[in-house]
């Protein structure tokens, strides 16, 4: 089955020495255009995933996927929750936790904390802290040896590091013949972590379940259980239905809850650079149309004869539509092997852009990420290639339109 005849004239009308030569070097601009427009987009794309993807993991290096609580903030049966959590096939591990506010303080420097109490062969199950274990470890941590574990940031601001001796003070006062006092204890400092977030590094302290029910006097209760889950996006779900299994009243919650108003403000920022950087690929369009119409202009004469032989104006239409797309999709083409190829690649460019400019752009003393993370995305692809492909059709549409227009007497008028 041969090609179409429009199809044919098209591709030999895109092949054809040109008589302006002007023509043929906006050809080449346009599709340069797009292949720019097209690549910029997928790198920024890319590396915005790639943050995205980073900060996430840091996120839930250290808090939870989910977690189920009790009503009152106290849950006495934790191990039967976890046991029943666990028996759900979408559940990899559950671990208890204690959380509370506390105040640290050495040598009259004073910080306040975020305290968390864990049981650390359970703790390893749900989170990345013994990844993030800069001095010290979690095994460090036991029953009844009050020793805790701080976030670089906290331990510097303090001036404390392993080995040391911290006072713990808690809100909340016992009753002594002297009258109230705070309740305090003095903690060894057995390890130092660095998240990467400051969030954590700054503002978290990690002792043992067992101490940190002694400290705010919770028998055997703990604050809730922590859940590690097969597929964290299925996150809301899985812990609804969990809860649903345990029956009774309990309070869950989710990572896309406790910090959805961050990824949500990393997705805007990614939609707002992708209307931004589209521009780049609406001023290549924009090429196509002032290309086709001095390409309509150039090829007057053989419109008029096409058209005396039997051309029908759509045919006319379909001619230099075909050029139109062919410049767009060879632009997309270009653009999107090269943008695949610069993010999949972009740990090797960036060093070498540094070590030839003598510029670090993430300098790892004010940046906790030094390395720009790149993760490349189907949907990224076929969104950008399509919108390419779209504005490509459309800058062709009116010089095509104009074409179809063309009168055979008016235009070999003059010849």
């Amino acid at each position: 089955m041969s090609p179409p005849v429009e199809l044919l004239i098209g591709l030999r009308y895109v092949r054809a020495k040109r008589r302006n030569h002007f023509i043929g070097f906006i050809s080449i601009v346009s599709m340069l255009g797009i292949a720019i427009g097209v690549m910029a987009l997928i790198v920024v794309l890319s590396v915005m995933n790639g943050f995205e993807k980073e900060l996430r993991e840091r996120i839930l290096g250290m808090a939870s996927h989910a977690t189920i609580s009790g009503e009152r903030g106290l849950l006495a049966d934790w191990q039967r929750i976890a046991e029943q959590a666990t028996g759900d096939a979408r559940v990899v591990a559950a671990a208890p936790y204690i959380s509370g506010e506390a105040m640290l303080r050495v040598r009259g420097q004073t910080s306040g904390t975020l305290l968390r109490g864990v049981l650390p062969e359970r703790e390893a199950q749900v989170s990345k802290l013994p990844e993030y274990m800069r001095d010290g470890g979690l095994e460090a941590l036991q029953p009844g040896g009050f020793g805790v574990l701080l976030g670089a940031e906290l331990a510097r601001s303090l001036g404390v590091a392993k080995g040391d001796s911290v006072d713990l003070m808690v809100p909340q006062a016992s009753v002594t013949p002297a009258g109230v006092l705070p309740r305090f204890r003095r903690f060894e400092v057995v390890g130092v972590f660095e998240v990467g977030m400051y969030e954590f590094d700054r503002g978290l302290g990690v002792i043992h379940l067992d101490d940190a029910q002694a400290l705010l006097r919770m028998s055997d209760q703990v604050s809730g259980v922590r859940l590690m889950l097969e597929d964290l996006f299925q996150a809301p779900r899985v812990v609804r239905d969990v809860a649903e299994g345990l029956g009774g009243r309990y309070r869950i919650s989710d990572w896309t809850r406790e910090h959805a108003n961050f990824f949500r403000a990393i997705r805007t920022e990614k939609t707002v650079m992708f209307i931004i950087l589209s521009l780049i690929v609406g001023v290549a369009a924009f090429n196509i149309v002032s290309t086709l119409v001095m390409v309509v202009q150039d090829k007057q004469p053989d419109i008029a004869i096409l058209r005396t032989i039997g051309a029908t104006p759509r045919m006319i239409m379909l001619i230099f539509l075909v050029q139109g797309l062919l410049i767009g999709v060879i632009g997309t083409l270009l653009g999107l092997s090269a943008g695949l190829a610069l993010a999949l690649n972009i740990d090797v460019v960036v060093p070498f852009i540094e070590a030839l400019t003598g510029q670090q752009f993430l300098a790892p003393d004010v940046y906790y990420i030094s390395d720009l993370p790149s993760e490349v995305e189907r949907g990224d692809l076929i969104r950008v290639g399509g919108m390419a492909f779209l504005l490509a059709l459309f800058s062709g549409l009116y010089p095509a339109w104009r074409a179809a227009r063309t009168l055979p007497a008016e235009a070999l008028r003059h010849e």
